[in-house]
């Protein structure tokens, strides 16, 4: 029998000020005000304690990074048991002295933690110099029991890779979260930016089709600058929310805060999958190879 039943996301499309205190305590207002709206699971863009500060490699700016426990799991902890909803938070995470990782904490609706995903692919572009900053994940892809259902997280880079999508749905994930700091180069806007926003859509939405998943997008918007000048980068906002057949239930402005929620109905994972039985017909028998960097 189909399980009928829904799951309410809620996508917290958020600015960030240079006060991470501020920051903080602005994100779990917004979980108290999306659990008002019917959200069960609140997530937050990436590296929402803080401007995105990979434009620039300065090693000063580890001092931005946080411990589990720590911050953002007392704070966000405390608003998700109040609210009852479950939390994703994604955290600059300093594991011991020189080690950090892109992470995303997963706070059930009691408050207590029951997951850390590490981002598994790490940048290295012009104004994205992440990999100056985080060491890759090594927790693997993962889903997490929550109160409210089975999710899965990735973090931004991530989104471009199908086989993270796929692990994470092969675990029974209903919905795929993907907190995300992304944007224009000013300069590329004008020439570049539909056909690249376009492409990070529709590779989303890809991951929904393909895995017979809801996907959650959640981005920042504003455009920073770096205290020290420069073009910055102009975060294009767009979160979404798509279906397993990767219809747009969903989506947010480019250019305000929004807190976006929308249904996830369980019963249209079922149905998709019996029609489009994708994950039946996998030839698990015949991927060797696909652990290889390249085949030549």
């Amino acid at each position: 029998m189909v399980e009928n039943r829904t799951m309410r996301v809620g996508l917290v499309q958020m600015s960030m000020s240079r006060d991470p205190a501020e920051n903080l305590g602005k994100a779990a207002a917004r979980v108290a005000e999306a659990a008002a709206a019917g959200a069960e699971v609140v997530c937050l863009p990436e590296l929402y304690r803080s401007p995105y500060f990979c434009q620039k490699e300065d090693a000063a700016l580890f001092d931005l990074a946080e411990p589990v426990p720590g911050p953002s799991t007392q704070a966000l902890g405390r608003a998700a048991r109040e609210a009852g909803v479950v939390v994703v938070a994604p955290i600059f995470e300093r594991r011991a002295a020189g080690l950090y990782h892109n992470s995303a904490v997963i706070i059930d609706a009691s408050g207590e933690v029951v997951g850390l995903y590490r981002k598994m692919h790490i940048p290295d572009d012009p104004a994205f110099y992440e990999k100056f900053y985080f060491t890759p994940g090594d927790l693997g892809f993962r889903a997490f029991d929550t109160q409210k259902g089975k999710i899965g997280t990735l973090i931004c880079w991530d989104q471009w890779y199908p086989e993270g999508a796929r692990l994470t749905a092969l675990q029974g994930a209903i919905v795929l979260f993907y907190p995300t700091a992304i944007g224009w180069h000013p300069h590329e806007k004008a020439e570049h930016g539909h056909g690249q926003r376009d492409a990070w859509r529709t590779v989303q939405r890809s991951h929904a089709i393909a895995n017979g998943v809801y996907v959650a997008v959640v981005n920042r918007v504003g455009h920073e600058i770096p205290p020290e000048g420069g073009p910055g980068l102009e975060f294009w906002g767009s979160s979404f929310i798509a279906d397993p057949f990767g219809i747009v239930v969903a989506e947010a402005s480019t250019d305000r805060e929004e807190i976006l929620v929308a249904p996830v109905d369980i019963g249209r994972i079922e149905d998709v999958r019996r029609n489009w039985p994708f994950l039946r017909d996998r030839r698990i028998d015949a991927y060797a190879g696909i652990e290889r960097r390249f085949l030549d």
